[in-house]
């Protein structure tokens, strides 16, 4: 099904000779012999790619002209407040993201996520009772503030029977 034969769809049939299949996965802990006997010959290239560093999570923050940040900006913008970040900040969430990626569960460039609505939550509650032309400058110690207790390693041992 994934090349050189014909598939019968609903809108007619499709010849796979030419479209080129792109498959992904989480396949850390299988060997190419646990893949499917049909998938193992049709799927020849395996590439292994390294978890984000600091520096990545710091680029996906900054470069994108619709970043996440700038997205929290326009926001808060709404409400008449104006939003900044500074540097240190952003190297700050990009550390914490990081080193989270590492120590908790690598989920990626998605763990930005969560630590900047950690970070901005109480100034978009609040945002709207502020006056207009406020700003807000999101600063390395209100990140360090907001996002303490996402570092903290629980012990888990009390779990286990």
């Amino acid at each position: 099904m994934i090349e050189g034969s014909t598939i019968s769809t609903k809108h007619g049939n499709v010849n796979t000779d030419f479209i080129l299949f792109v498959a992904s996965g989480a396949f850390h802990s299988c060997k190419p012999a646990d893949l499917l006997a049909e998938l193992q010959g049709r799927l020849p290239i395996r590439v292994e790619l390294n978890g984000l560093t600091e520096d990545d999570m710091y680029k996906i923050l900054t470069e994108p002209v619709t970043n996440v940040l700038r997205q929290q900006v326009e926001s808060i913008g709404t409400e008449g407040v104006k939003l900044k970040f500074d540097d240190d900040a952003i190297r700050e969430m990009a550390r914490v993201s990081s080193e989270m990626n590492r120590t908790v569960e690598n989920i990626g460039a998605r763990r930005l996520f969560p630590v900047i609505e950690r970070i901005v939550e109480e100034i978009s509650y609040n945002s709207p009772e502020m006056e207009e032309g406020t700003v807000v400058v999101v600063n390395k110690e209100l990140v360090e503030e907001r996002v303490s207790e996402m570092l903290v390693k629980n012990d888990l041992s009390k779990f286990i029977l």
